[in-house]
């Protein structure tokens, strides 16, 4: 396969991974015993340079910016799988970076959260690699 395959699949899985963690990042379970704890993090007030913000609002706002990162890496994603090879070679150390940095978040999501996001930096990882991989062969070639 070419890298531009690999980079178009790693930019559809990124598109659904930014949809359902902003959808799905505020949600709890009542089976999970958290209701005191979420409205502790919403009721708690405090200053911060002048705006008034619960640990929540910095939840949120966390969750929020991931989704939008995500959603930012599959645009990049689906940009480089557009690229002419011999521009792809170019962007040898940022397209090795980008599989790095999907490697480190395969690593968090496998420390701290579940199958899901898991299974999605798997994949997606794997799909940087490959990329990243084959356009250094190409050129090379």
């Amino acid at each position: 396969m070419k890298a531009s395959t690999f980079y178009r699949i790693a930019a559809v899985l990124l598109l659904l991974f930014a949809i359902a963690h902003t959808l799905g990042f505020r949600h709890s379970e009542p089976v999970w015993g958290v209701d005191a704890l979420l409205g502790s993090l919403r009721s708690t007030h405090f200053d911060v340079q002048g705006f008034d913000r619960t640990f929540w609002d910095f939840f949120v706002a966390a969750g929020f910016s991931v989704g939008v990162f995500y959603l930012f890496a599959a645009i990049f994603a689906w940009q480089l799988g557009s690229l002419p090879v011999a521009t792809l070679a170019l962007m040898r150390g940022t397209a090795w970076a980008f599989a790095l940095a999907f490697a480190a978040i395969t690593v968090v999501s496998w420390r701290y959260l579940f199958i899901i996001p898991v299974a999605f930096s798997i994949a997606i990882t794997v799909c940087l690699t490959a990329a990243a991989w084959i356009s250094t062969k190409q050129v090379a070639s």
